[in-house]
């Protein structure tokens, strides 16, 4: 048989050689590919976390104001040395979990708020997050705002009044009728939802400004404002000398309300809380957003920074920006919280695992400016 030829040892050697290079960079390159798809992959995960809480944050503070009187809403507070020194005559601010009220931490009293007005700053009242890699954030804000349901016709009618005639307030203001005559509201599955916990603004010529309640019960056309609420609202008529239910009454001899209500009108307000929890699970903190003061729900994951600063409007020229809290100055009396014009919004997200690279965290931040467009804009001529 004719001899064949064949590949020597020393030509095999070099093709395995070869070979064992080409697959080496082909495995490199797949390593560095998948390396920079996690890296992608999560860095797209934390812009859409951010994204889809800022939207949140960002429609709520457009709606900010919306129906809200100019310059706030009354609150229960007496006149004289205690005022909201005492914890039972404070206000409490949602969320239940952070225990605070709406002049800050139960442990300090900075003031006593007769009004509350459309937005509330909370400059270091949330928790400090701490990653598990030992870095810590500053102590985070939560920011309290409210706005008028507008989805409701419930302030289209009267609760009491001419046009509704069977509809009435109790006198030491525990619960309402809203009647039965054409003119009147109507609740439950044919008319207009009300439920336990939600908060109404009631006013009338005695007080435009309006004063809040908490609904605790509701039964056909009756609704009953308990007291021992989570507010701290509501059967505060006793104690208290005005940014109460009784403020809309009739004045009676020499000035006591007499138990007569005028026409009096309502509508269901949103308060809206957002904070960070890291407790529930401390590995991936949560962005949460607290409705009055329902069971609040996360919007957001494994973010680690929430930080607001203010704008205001007081007629200064420059008026003070960026500002962490209420300015104290120009003295004497300082801003308030109804000058803010717009809302400076910081978040900070991390990865929810570490780098393969570098065996660390990702991290990004996320910002933007809205502006309160129902506290910029009202009319002046009304």
């Amino acid at each position: 048989m004719k001899k064949k030829s064949g590949f020597t040892f020393v030509e095999l050697l070099i093709a395995m050689a070869v070979t064992m290079v080409a697959l080496a960079a082909a495995v490199m390159m797949f390593r560095d590919s998948t390396k920079a798809n996690t890296n992608v992959t999560q860095a797209s995960d934390m812009s859409d976390n951010m994204r889809a809480g800022l939207n949140l944050i960002v429609q709520d503070l457009i709606q900010t104001g919306t129906g809200i009187p100019t310059g706030g809403i009354s609150i229960p507070n007496s006149v004289g040395t205690k005022g909201c020194n005492t914890a039972d005559r404070r206000v409490n601010r949602p969320p239940a979990v952070l225990k605070l009220t709406f002049d800050g931490p139960n442990s300090t009293n900075i003031g006593c708020n007769v009004i509350l007005p459309a937005v509330e700053p909370g400059n270091g009242l949330g928790p400090t997050v701490t990653s598990p890699d030992g870095t810590s954030s500053p102590a985070t804000d939560i920011i309290t705002i409210m706005y008028a349901d507008n989805t409701l016709a419930l302030d289209q009618k009267p609760i009491t009044g001419p046009a509704c005639p069977t509809g009435s307030i109790a006198a030491d203001g525990s619960q309402i009728n809203f009647g039965s005559s054409p003119g009147c509201v109507t609740l439950g599955a044919a008319g207009i939802p009300v439920n336990p916990g939600d908060l109404l603004m009631l006013y009338n010529a005695h007080n435009p400004n309006g004063i809040l309640q908490t609904v605790s019960s509701v039964a056909g056309q009756i609704v009953k404002f308990n007291a021992g609420d989570a507010f701290n609202l509501n059967g505060r008529t006793t104690t208290e000398t005005s940014g109460t239910i009784l403020t809309l009454q009739d004045p009676g001899l020499p000035a006591a309300p007499n138990g007569n209500y005028p026409a009096t009108s309502c509508t269901r307000v949103w308060m809206i809380t957002y904070f960070l929890d890291a407790t529930a699970d401390p590995k991936h903190p949560m962005l949460m957003r607290a409705v009055n003061f329902n069971t609040p729900q996360p919007v957001a994951e494994t973010l680690e920074n929430l930080q607001f600063s203010y704008n205001f409007a007081d007629g200064t020229t420059p008026a003070p920006v960026n500002q962490f809290t209420v300015p104290t100055v120009p003295a004497p009396a300082g801003d308030n919280e109804n000058e803010i014009r717009s809302v400076n919004v910081y978040l900070g997200a991390r990865s929810t695992s570490t780098a393969a690279a570098t065996g660390k965290y990702v991290r990004t931040n996320l910002a933007t400016q809205v502006a309160l467009r129902s506290m910029a804009y009202f009319n002046t001529y009304q």
